[in-house]
C-alpha cells in the first residue's frame, strides 16, 4: 500500500508539509479509509532522506491529526450512533440488553481499546466511534487517545524516518501479524461472550439498572 501511493502523498508533502501529514490521519481517524498511516510513513522516509522536513513535527501533527480526528469519530458515535441504535437497533439485532453488555464491556476495557487500537488497522478507524457509542467517559478516552496517538506516532514515525525504505519490510509482516492476532483476540472473545451471555448480561444489568436513555 505504501509503495502504491508513495508518489501521490510525496506530492501532497511537498505542497502542504506537515498539514498533510495532519489531515490524512485526522480523516483516516474518523473512520474515513484514507492512507493515513501510508502518510505518516511516507512523511519520516521523506525527513530521513531529504531532511526537508523535520521528524519531531512530523511526529506532533500525526499525533495531533490522530487526536482530533479521533474526537470527531468519538463524537459522531456518542451523538448520532449510539441514538440510532437505541431507536432502531433491535432490527439488526441490537436491543437495550445487548447495547448495554456493550457500554458495561467498554466502561470496563475501553482504555485497552482505545489504546491499541491505534496501531490495528480496522481498530484505528472504529475504536474511537465505539467508544462514543458505547458511552466511555470522555474524559477518560482523552486520556488513553492522547497516550495512544502518541506512542502510534513516535514509533511509526521514528521506524519510518530511522529504517527509511526499510520499513516496508518490517511494516507489512508485523501489520499482517497484528491483523491476525487481533481477529483471533476478537473471535476467542465472540465464543466467550456467547457461553457467559447471559451471566454478562445480569452483570450489565446490575451495573446499569433501567431502561436507556438517549442523553
Amino acid at each position: 500500500m505504501l509503495g502504491f501511493f508513495h508518489h501521490d502523498l510525496t506530492g501532497l508533502l511537498e505542497s502542504y508539509g506537515y498539514w498533510a501529514v495532519a489531515i490524512l490521519v485526522g480523516i483516516e481517524s474518523t473512520g474515513i479509509p484514507v492512507p493515513g498511516e501510508t502518510m505518516l510513513l511516507t512523511a519520516a522516509i521523506f525527513a530521513g532522506t531529504t531532511h526537508r522536513l523535520d521528524i519531531s513535527l512530523i511526529i506532533a501533527a500525526a499525533s495531533a491529526g490522530a487526536i482530533l480526528g479521533d474526537n470527531i469519530g468519538f463524537w459522531a458515535g456518542r451523538e448520532l450512533g449510539y441514538r440510532l441504535l437505541l431507536r432502531h437497533g433491535r432490527r439488526i439485532g441490537i436491543d437495550q440488553s445487548r447495547l448495554k453488555l456493550g457500554r458495561y464491556l467498554f466502561l470496563r476495557h475501553g482504555g485497552k481499546v482505545v489504546f491499541f487500537g491505534r496501531f490495528v488497522a480496522l481498530l484505528r478507524a472504529l475504536a474511537a466511534f465505539l467508544a462514543g457509542v458505547n458511552g466511555m467517559p470522555w474524559r477518560r478516552f482523552l486520556l488513553f487517545n492522547v497516550a495512544g496517538g502518541g506512542v502510534w506516532a513516535t514509533v511509526f514515525g521514528l521506524g519510518g524516518y530511522l529504517l527509511g525504505d526499510a520499513v516496508h519490510r518490517i511494516v507489512g509482516p508485523v501489520g499482517t501479524a497484528v491483523m491476525i492476532i487481533a481477529g483471533l483476540v476478537i473471535g476467542a472473545s465472540v465464543v466467550v461472550l456467547r457461553r457467559r451471555e447471559r451471566q454478562m448480561l445480569a452483570e450489565a444489568e446490575a451495573a446499569l439498572p433501567g431502561p436507556l436513555d438517549a442523553d
